[in-house]
């Protein structure tokens, strides 16, 4: 059983919010409470449990972070955004992924990503990107980790769970890359070459932002 599902069981006992020294605050419990009205209590716990999450690894090696923030959100359903959202095209925040604990593969990418921002990783090692899954047919996106700027990228994913450097998922081809400081296109399993304009020309992504900010 994980730990995950742990938290969940026994959710009566009240979660310390005293957490390792400069581990952040991820969800307030006022977040916690208006989830639990709309959802219910295990929404809630989930919610806990990635307070949890953060707390416990904010000081560990950043392999063993990319891990446990990896497992952590492939546990949720994969659904649509059609199905789930009722949307075309919907990207979800973190809380709104454990809320109902579903979502697409921007919604575990997104979580993924300012999960580990917050664990201390540096936004220039994390980048959300484009990908063209040769299996499945169809466009998909992945969370792609760079310990150095010139390294092969480690790629996370809800599709294969396995961390591996982007050299050994062939059946991926990248299409484009971006972070909250800029758009590079994907000639090659890595960043790419810079887009003008950069994520402005993202708009589901700017709309993320302003939700989260709210």
């Amino acid at each position: 059983m994980t730990k995950r599902l742990l938290i969940l069981l026994f959710s009566s006992i009240s979660l310390s919010w005293a957490a390792p020294s400069k581990a952040p605050q991820v969800i307030t419990q006022q977040e916690i409470q208006k989830v639990t009205q709309q959802y219910g209590l295990l929404a809630a716990n989930r919610l806990k449990a990635w307070q949890e999450l953060v707390n416990e690894n904010y000081q560990k090696p950043e392999n063993i972070k990319l891990d446990k923030v990896n497992r952590f959100f492939n546990e949720a359903r994969f659904v649509s955004d059609a199905e789930h959202w009722k949307q075309k095209d919907y990207w979800a925040t973190p809380v709104e992924l454990l809320a109902t604990d579903a979502g697409d593969c921007e919604d575990f990418v997104i979580a993924k990503y300012f999960t580990l921002k917050a664990m201390g990783v540096a936004e220039s090692k994390l980048y959300l990107t484009y990908v063209k899954a040769i299996r499945l047919r169809q466009a998909h996106m992945v969370l792609t980790y760079f310990k150095t700027p010139k390294s092969i990228p480690l790629v996370l994913d809800n599709i294969n769970y396995r961390i591996v450097p982007a050299t050994q998922r062939r059946d991926l081809i990248p299409i484009y890359s971006f972070n909250g400081d800029g758009l590079w296109l994907s000639k090659q399993r890595g960043k790419g070459a810079p887009v003008k304009g950069g994520t402005q020309k993202l708009e589901n992504w700017n709309r993320l932002l302003k939700r989260m900010q709210q």
